[in-house]
């Protein structure tokens, strides 16, 4: 698949990652490229292994390509460091995995206000934000409960509204409802289609699962370490 634009929130050039074992060589990764449009909704879906999460930590400066380029908001990321990388997710990107990664000892609302704190809001500020969002996704009533006081489906939602209390232009979801039933999960994926909307993000995810794929503007499939669009 070739990239159409240089032109997006997220721009993947010929994309490469290889891992090295021994004297054996794996390539999981042979030379993607994807534009990710503003507003944009994007599935990439594939087989178990076919690279869809390192696809996706790469995207999101988590990991670094063997070879190629990401341009994130028109810059490169190749060859910046680790603080400047940190700065530019806070600031461009929110991140929705399988597992919330909430952090324990934290109150839902400390924890979605964390994104904020870490860009040196005021915390009185940085605490109503997430208690506002925190409300518009059903959890008004849990600002305080610390994520093991929270059901499986509550703690997505906090994640949810964490990798969106920035306003970032670009969410990245790895399989954001692969650890939740199906009424929850459902649940999840609403708000999520929701606040791409309302908060005008473009939102790329990754699942196994076709309808969520469905939902989304775009569907790509990555087979044998390239991308092209889903039959």
């Amino acid at each position: 698949m070739s990239d159409e634009s240089a032109d997006g929130v997220l721009v993947c050039r010929s994309i490469v990652r290889q891992f090295y074992e021994g004297d054996s060589t794996l390539e999981v990764l042979s030379g993607v490229d994807l534009t990710v449009r503003e507003s944009e909704r994007l599935a990439i879906i594939g087989t178990s292994g076919s690279g869809k999460t390192t696809l996706l930590q790469i995207m999101g400066g988590l990991d670094d390509p063997t070879s190629g380029e990401v341009l994130v908001n028109g810059r490169s990321i190749a060859n910046i460091d680790e603080k400047e990388k940190s700065e530019l997710r806070n600031r461009f990107i929110g991140f929705v995995y399988q597992f919330h990664h909430l952090l324990a000892e934290f109150s839902a609302q400390e924890n979605v206000a964390m994104p904020l704190l870490i860009r040196r809001l005021r915390k009185d500020e940085a605490m109503q934000q997430a208690a506002d969002l925190l409300s518009r996704v059903g959890l008004r009533e849990r600002l305080d409960h610390k994520p093991g006081e929270l059901s499986g489906g509550e703690r997505q939602r906090a994640a949810v509204a964490r990798a969106l209390i920035t306003r970032p232009k670009l969410v990245l979801a790895d399989e954001p409802t692969g650890n939740l039933d199906a009424g929850n999960g459902q649940h999840v994926m609403k708000l999520m289609l929701e606040l791409n909307r309302e908060l005008d993000t473009s939102l790329v995810i990754v699942t196994h699962d076709l309808s969520i794929a469905g939902q989304m503007d775009r569907v790509l499939v990555l087979e044998n370490g390239r991308l092209h669009a889903a039959a």
